[in-house]
């Protein structure tokens, strides 16, 4: 098969995928609508059988690396828990999952790590489909959840863990308060997201806005926060000790956009498996993947990275930094 027919056999899927995309506007309505997007796309598999049981970005190194797709996933876990100085903490360490998925990340992070392990999703399909998926000796268990008002007392867990969940949520301050109200004091935040470029100090240009507007309702999105401004509403908890630190790993997850269409490519058997409609379906999300893959590319969007210590505001004193660089 020659380079040129498989080009034009990218472009002729391309464009029935920007047809589709053109046809069938979304936007984002409610938390609801949140849980039936993932709710459907769990229940047709489509979404597993591409991306694996990890539905988030990979890792690829800096400068980046050529990995396989589903291989960079877990790599991202791991360096999310070696990023996250999580990787010394003992066995037995309880850790919360805001946004869990089908659990792939809880999984590896309770059998490799030893955690005790509690992933939540506003998805009740996810929750069924990460249980399913679960073997019995892995000490991770699943459970419905609105990470807008989590279900838990106050100081239930010494870490909590979150990817790629931010960007669901409309009100950016109540979820940062949340992730850190449930955190035990001396506990660890660790947090993955997609974010915007921080507006306040470049506005965005007469192609950014629309495409912006294109990401958010594409796919439930309320809005993105920036790095610099999640961090200032994780600071404005009164619930960090010191300081909230703060990565860009926008550059060790670019890979991953192209990655996700060629899926589509190298596993023919999803047409097949979910016919027509399921192809349909999944070219339909190409568009919107190429347009991450330019904003990210641009420096429209980030992937920012968040750390921060819980601090003991019960008994109004703050951990020390030495007690800080210690847990780091």
């Amino acid at each position: 098969m020659s380079l040129s027919y498989v080009i034009g056999i990218l472009v002729f899927l391309l464009i029935i995928g920007i047809a589709v995309y053109l046809l069938t506007a979304r936007s984002y309505q409610s938390a609801d609508s949140v849980a039936n997007s993932y709710d459907q796309w769990t229940e047709d598999g489509i979404l597993e059988f591409y991306w694996g049981e990890h539905i988030h970005l990979g890792h690829y190194g800096s400068p980046s690396k050529s990995k396989e797709f589903i291989a960079a996933k877990y790599d991202f876990v791991d360096e999310m828990v070696s990023w996250g100085g999580l990787d010394k903490l003992p066995s037995g360490t309880t850790l919360l999952d805001v946004g869990c998925g089908i659990g792939g990340s809880s999984r590896i992070l309770a059998k490799d790590y030893g955690f005790d392990v509690t992933g939540v999703t506003i998805s009740p399909q996810q929750v069924a489909r990460a249980q399913e998926l679960t073997p019995p000796d892995v000490n991770a268990k699943f459970q419905v959840d609105d990470a807008m008002a989590l279900s838990f007392p106050d100081a239930s867990f010494d870490v909590v863990w979150s990817v790629e969940a931010g960007p669901h949520m409309p009100d950016k301050a109540v979820f940062a308060r949340e992730l850190l109200r449930v955190l035990k004091p001396g506990g660890i935040l660790v947090v993955a997201d997609w974010n915007q470029r921080d507006d306040r100090q470049k506005p965005l240009n007469f192609w950014e806005k629309p495409v912006m507007r294109q990401l958010l309702d594409q796919w439930s999105h309320p809005e993105f926060s920036s790095i610099e401004g999640f961090s200032e509403r994780l600071v404005e908890t009164g619930l960090v000790a010191g300081e909230v630190i703060t990565a860009d790993w926008t550059q060790e997850t670019l890979p991953s956009w192209f990655d996700s269409i060629w899926q589509g490519i190298v596993k023919p058997k999803g047409l097949v498996m979910f016919g027509f409609s399921g192809f349909i379906k999944s070219l339909r999300e190409v568009p919107t993947i190429l347009l991450m893959r330019l904003a990210f590319g641009a420096g429209l969007c980030r992937f920012g990275m968040f750390r921060a210590i819980r601090a003991d505001v019960a008994s109004e004193s703050q951990v020390t930094q030495d007690e800080v660089a210690q847990l780091r």
